[in-house]
């Protein structure tokens, strides 16, 4: 993944404290980055995440996953 790329995907999540209690989401929704995350390491493919939460895309999934080194 390219520099821009990575930047790109990170820009697709926000944290703002009166949205979710401060917790990193995928702007524009109130999907947080750790239920996307827990979706993966239960065995959904991305698209399967999509479905479920329908406001999401798969780049969404993406975002999240690239977001995921920068939780700490």
């Amino acid at each position: 993944m390219t520099e821009s790329t990575h930047k790109k995907l990170l820009s697709r999540v926000v944290a703002k404290a009166n949205v979710c209690g401060g917790e990193p989401c995928i702007r524009g929704t109130r999907i947080q980055v750790a239920v996307i995350l827990d979706s993966l390491v239960e065995g959904l493919t991305p698209a399967q995440i999509v479905e479920h939460y329908p406001p999401l895309t798969e780049e969404d999934v993406g975002a999240a996953v690239a977001y995921a080194p920068e939780r700490d």
